[in-house]
């Protein structure tokens, strides 16, 4: 990978790229320190309810930390992560979504910009709700949408929403100027944002060396388990037909389409995150009722769903497993993998074309996705297991921000290796 990097800063092209990326990403930690107006006394509110509520932490992970400071970027490009997630799980129900996908890339830039369109009013609702999940905590002084609290509401409102549609931009500046995806390295720079003060944790926490040690080997395991599985794939062989035009004969080659054992990604785990959370934020509500059994059946629901209880893990991981099915499915029906082969003349060597070829793609997804899904599900427990194991409780670790920086390294290092091989460089794959 070093050597990936150091080969590319010898192209003046791609030193351009590298240094425009790093540049952005200063831009986006700059702009994670810019604060909404708030009193001293609001901050320290503010930080006395992070340290227990899992909700503010999940949606800190999207921020790159910077809900914890409450900056302008408070909400990341969560909203546009989530119009992107909504809008894949529109396309195959509404036919004019699903005609554009079919499109090529006039009918991807339509969606992008239906995607970004969507951005705006999902950034809104979430600024609004994360306000008012502050102000039930005793956080924010002053809160509404009437007489003097109208004014400073609505301006922390557009002032969340301008700050997260500036990070999609410098998100899709990365992207055309620069190297790798500039969302995910929007989420990357974030996260890789907050290893030094978990490190500090660890130092001053007064954690056992022994310990720590094992805490440390454990992560590096989950990181090798990530990148096998995230690499892993099953080869489907490809026959295309010769075809004759004219003079000239075309087709005939042989190919492969790769199917991927965890073509689902990381989203499973924030749907089953967001499932999780939800109960035991939603009943945090109600335990100080006033209704007896309204208070009691709201204290048993948070400790249910209490992240320290077994039964908490135990469900998340099945949550993850199912929604790693599901999603992977719609994508997989997405690509339309057989129509396409048909279409261009290729056949899978035994299978008919057509109905019996989607039957069999369908049939090899669904068998290599249960080893996906499984070590997702393995992924999304490890952070309990950990713990468990090692009785380090000072120190967290994330399995979504783990499948976010492995993957985001992984595609980085892939592009910056096409670019080089277009340019004909030799010697930086040993």
């Amino acid at each position: 990978m070093l050597e990936v990097i150091l080969n590319a800063f010898r192209l003046p092209d791609l030193r351009r790229k590298l240094l425009f990326t790093f540049a952005m990403l200063v831009i986006f930690r700059f702009i994670a320190h810019v604060p909404l107006p708030l009193s001293a006394e609001s901050y320290q509110a503010l930080q006395r309810f992070f340290e227990g509520n899992q909700l503010l932490g999940m949606l800190n992970l999207f921020s790159g930390n910077a809900m914890r400071n409450f900056s302008v970027a408070a909400m990341g490009v969560y909203p546009y992560i989530t119009a992107s997630i909504v809008m894949q799980l529109l396309i195959p129900i509404i036919p004019t979504l699903t005609s554009l996908s079919k499109e090529g890339e006039a009918g991807r830039n339509k969606l992008n910009k239906y995607t970004h369109w969507a951005t705006v009013p999902m950034a809104a609702l979430q600024a609004y709700g994360q306000l008012a999940l502050l102000k039930n905590a005793q956080v924010l002084p002053s809160f509404g949408l009437s007489g003097s609290d109208l004014l400073p509401t609505l301006t922390m409102v557009v002032s969340m929403t301008a700050g997260t549609i500036f990070l999609v931009w410098l998100g899709e500046l990365i992207t055309e100027h620069g190297i790798g995806n500039g969302v995910s390295l929007i989420i990357f720079g974030g996260i890789v944002a907050g290893v030094p003060q978990l490190f500090g944790i660890g130092a001053t926490g007064g954690v056992d060396f022994a310990a720590l040690l094992s805490f440390a080997a454990l992560g590096v395991a989950i990181i090798f388990a990530i990148v096998v599985f995230q690499e892993a794939h099953r080869r489907i062989p490809v026959q295309y037909a010769k075809r004759i035009r004219g003079t000239r004969m075309y087709g005939g080659q042989s190919t492969h389409i790769p199917l991927r054992v965890n073509s689902a990604g990381m989203i499973p785990l924030i749907f089953a995150i967001s499932i999780m959370l939800f109960p035991g934020t939603i009943a945090s509500y109600f335990k100080g009722s006033t209704v007896p059994w309204v208070a009691s059946t709201a204290s048993f629901v948070e400790q249910l769903f209490n992240p320290s209880a077994p039964f908490y893990w135990s469900l998340y991981f099945i949550l993850v497993v199912a929604f790693t099915f599901f999603y992977a499915m719609i994508i997989f029906q997405q690509q339309n993998l057989a129509e396409n082969l048909q279409k261009y003349g290729g056949f899978v060597p035994g299978i008919r074309p057509g109905r019996p070829t989607a039957e069999y793609l369908n049939k090899v997804l669904l068998r290599i996705t249960v080893a996906g899904a499984v070590f997702l599900g393995l992924v999304a427990v490890a952070p309990f297991l950990i713990q468990q194991f090692t009785k380090v409780q000072a120190l967290q670790v994330s399995s979504t921000g783990l499948l976010i920086v492995v993957g985001v390294v992984l595609d980085t290092i892939k592009q910056l290796e096409a670019q080089l091989l277009m340019r004909r460089y030799e010697g930086f794959i040993k």
